[in-house]
């Protein structure tokens, strides 16, 4: 039995460790690229809404997020998940909204414009 408990601390000790190896990982990249800084608060707004509520991105605001980067994007959806308040949302439906926001922004960018 005591082995069992042991074996419990563990598996608990490494799971918190984890998570807090994946916050501090987050955190450093956020910091080390200057993400917080890179867009304007309408943009940030407008696409955290169209990937952790519904709406949409406008033009815009996707040149601003492939201007973020995707390493930034990518470790901000993370960092916010990683928040007691979004506790009751499944980060796989967050991820998979994320991915699908900044792979439209990046095509949108992408493609030409419609010649005149």
């Amino acid at each position: 039995m005591a082995s069992l408990n042991v074996y419990s601390v563990l598996v608990v000790l490494f799971l918190t460790c984890g998570a807090v190896t994946a916050t501090k990982e987050n955190d450093q990249i956020i910091k080390e690229n200057n993400c917080e800084t890179k867009m304007g608060l309408p943009c940030v707004l407008e696409a955290f809404t169209s990937i952790f509520n519904t709406g949409s991105i406008s033009n815009k605001c996707c040149g601003e997020l492939v201007v973020l980067g995707q390493v930034c994007h990518s470790a901000l959806v993370k960092r916010t998940l990683e928040n007691p308040l979004f506790k009751d949302l499944n980060p796989a439906t967050i991820i998979a909204k994320s991915i699908q926001t900044w792979n439209n922004c990046l095509a949108l960018i992408d493609s030409p414009s419609p010649s005149a």
